[in-house]
């Protein structure tokens, strides 16, 4: 599933430039990929990257959303317990995670996120961070805290085990909310953080090809905001039975009255457990609570799994560990 927040709307970015990289990271211990970075015109070719992709499909889609998920899987396999996993490495460009199915579809996005790293200094595991941040903000999000600082993994020989990312449907809606909890709960999440990190479902859609499931969750892909919540609460949804004329062959998904809008089980049992639901419902009336904390939660879950830098800390990862209590 794509899983990928009042305050200000948007919440202030933490580091921009070189120039607040040279003065918190001392020189002697920053890697050259860090040291050489220029944040600012990485940012501005991640969002080129977006604005030429929606102009040459024309269909109302971009990378945007797909860069969200990137992100999104390239540091939701953290585990706080055993300290493994999360962003630092970069290590989906290689097997196993690339060939998890959590990660289908997403080998092009990864290819030209990468040529943006090379191209302005960045390492490759900061750059598919970034590339999240630059387009939530990009769609009309919020602005996430993100500080350069990982590391490039040479090979796939440290990834976590397959099974971290969440699953879209457990068999049951009980089961989907216990699995929910289990793999958020990991990595150090409560409930309202598994909410507001579910309200990235405003973006992008399902590709039968990938997942399996088919169809968007709003009528505004490409639109950060809290229409999500609204329509959950709004429409109502039902168990999908055809496709365009045809009987649904796919796994479990629902529907709304129309049948253009999809939801995964994941997503009704937001619904289903009155702790969650009770979230929705706050989101759903209040987008500039969820910008706020989505923010917080996103910036958050990008963060997991970086290093201390050597000599004990100081860098601006360490700010961002700070902030989060991580």
């Amino acid at each position: 599933a794509n899983l990928p927040s009042g305050e200000p709307r948007a919440a202030p970015t933490m580091f921009r430039g070189l120039s607040t990289l040279a003065r918190l990271t001392p020189a002697a211990l920053a890697a050259p990929a860090v040291a050489l970075c220029d944040e600012k015109s990485a940012r501005g070719a991640l969002a080129d990257l977006i604005d030429k992709s929606e102009a040459r499909r024309g269909d109302g889609t971009s990378l945007g959303p797909t860069m969200v998920r990137l992100a999104w899987h390239s540091a939701g396999t953290f585990c706080a317990k055993s300290g493994t996993g999360g962003s630092d490495g970069g290590r989906m460009k290689y097997c196993p995670e690339s060939a998890w199915g959590a990660n289908a579809g997403l080998a092009d996005v990864r290819a030209v996120v990468e040529k943006v790293a090379q191209d302005h200094g960045l390492s490759r595991a900061d750059a598919y961070t970034l590339a999240g941040v630059v387009a939530v903000a990009h769609m009309g999000g919020p602005e996430v805290p993100w500080a350069a600082g990982r590391s490039d993994a040479a090979d796939g020989s440290t990834s976590p085990p397959d099974g971290r990312l969440p699953d879209a449907d457990k068999g049951s809606l009980g089961g989907t909310v216990a699995h929910l909890r289990a793999i958020f709960y990991r990595m150090g999440f409560d409930d309202r953080d598994i909410v507001a990190l579910s309200g990235a479902h405003a973006l992008g859609r399902c590709h039968e090809e990938a997942s399996g499931y088919w169809g968007p969750w709003t009528f505004a892909e490409t639109t950060f905001s809290n229409e999500y919540f609204r329509l959950l609460l709004a429409e109502t949804w039902t168990l999908k039975t055809t496709h365009n004329g045809r009987k649904w062959k796919g796994p479990d998904q629902f529907e709304d009255s129309s049948g253009k809008l999809m939801m995964l089980p994941s997503d009704v049992a937001l619904l289903w457990d009155k702790t969650f639901r009770a979230y929705v419902i706050l989101y759903s009336k209040d987008e500039e609570q969820f910008f706020k904390d989505f923010s917080r939660a996103f910036g958050k879950l990008l963060a997991l799994g970086t290093k201390q830098n050597a000599g004990g800390g100081g860098g601006p990862l360490d700010g961002l560990r700070k902030l989060f209590g991580l």
